[in-house]
Formats: C-alpha cells, structure tokens, sequence
C-alpha cells in the first residue's frame, strides 16, 4: 500500500510515563498494522506513531484509533491524530522561531480543539513567571526558558485550560514532521 492514502501523525498521552501504562513501540507499530495502515513508524517511548491511511479523517481516524487500544491495552489514552499538512503548519507557524534550537524549551500542545477566548484569557492570567505562550488554531505553543520540568505554568495549562491535549518538545516535533515528511514522499 506505499504510496497509496494521506500520512497521519498520532500523538498519544499518558502511556509510558513514570513506569505506567507501558506500551512497547514494537507492538504499537504491529498495533497500527494489524488496523490496516502502512508505512508506520514511531518515535521515542511516549508515543508517537507515523502511518499512512488509505481512507478516513484525522477525527474518525481518532476513534477508531482510540478504541481500538482500548480495547487491545485495557485503558484508555487520548490520541491526538493530525495529517501531514497540519504538522507543517504547526512548524512553520511558530511564533518562537528564536528559540527553536533550544529543544526543550519550546514545546508544542496539540489541543483536541481551538480554545475559546474566555479560555485563553484565565490560562494568560497565569502565566506570571518567565514562560510566555501563544495559541494559534488547535495548538499552544509554550516557551519555557527554564526547561519544562521547572515550570509551574506548565502544570497549570491543562487544569486551566480545560481543553485536552498533548504536549511534545520541539525536537519530537521536527523528527515527527521530518518521519512524516518520508513516509509522505513514498
């Protein structure tokens, strides 16, 4: 089936943390397999997933995805399923392109939907430390100058927020967009 179908990244949330819920990577690609997709590839141990789809949307690919884990793992995890062309628009629409190179200091949310005005105004209203955000569309785009391990602001955003999602480092960003961008050219 290379070549043929849309490439999607899937971001998973919460698996592999702190010893917990552990997925091996080797079993989620044969997991995206057994479902039918192709050229899928992953990347790192907190789970993200490149894979090709001959038919479907980032939102019926989502639960599809979903429950099917559910029902292989036993728990639920949030997925977050974007296509190719989000990913690129999520890279070259950041608001922070100053501090790209320093990895782990900018990150990137993948928000299940854009937030409200309302929303972005009480998490603006917490941010008070040395971090500043911007969101654009489904995504919060958070520098962290201190490292996000250090940052309060960090842990607030999801409680404040109220809009799932799932954050990776700029560096986990690039090398998805870069496996997409290959699995893309097939």
């Amino acid at each position: 089936m290379s070549g043929a179908g849309k490439v999607f990244i899937a971001l998973f949330s919460g698996i592999n943390v702190g010893g917990n819920r552990i997925v091996k990577m080797a079993e989620l690609r044969s997991f995206f397999e057994d479902l039918g997709f192709a050229d899928v590839a992953t990347y790192v141990q907190s789970g993200n997933a490149v894979f090709r789809a001959k038919k479907g949307d980032a939102a019926a690919l989502t639960k599809q995805i979903e429950a099917a884990f559910e029902k292989k793992w036993g728990f639920h995890s949030r997925i977050m399923v974007r296509d190719l062309g989000w990913f690129e628009r999520l890279v070259s629409e950041n608001p922070y392109p100053d501090v790209a190179a320093e990895h782990t200091k900018l990150h990137a949310y993948v928000l299940e939907r854009a937030p409200t005005a309302d929303e972005a105004a009480r998490l603006a209203e917490k941010c008070t430390g040395p971090e500043s955000f911007e969101i654009k569309g489904d995504v919060l785009y958070l520098h962290a100058p201190d490292g996000l391990g250090k940052s309060v602001f960090a842990g607030l955003i999801p409680r404040t927020l109220k809009v799932p999602g799932t954050a990776r480092n700029w560096r986990s960003v690039l090398a998805l967009l870069e496996i997409a961008g290959q699995a893309g050219s097939k």
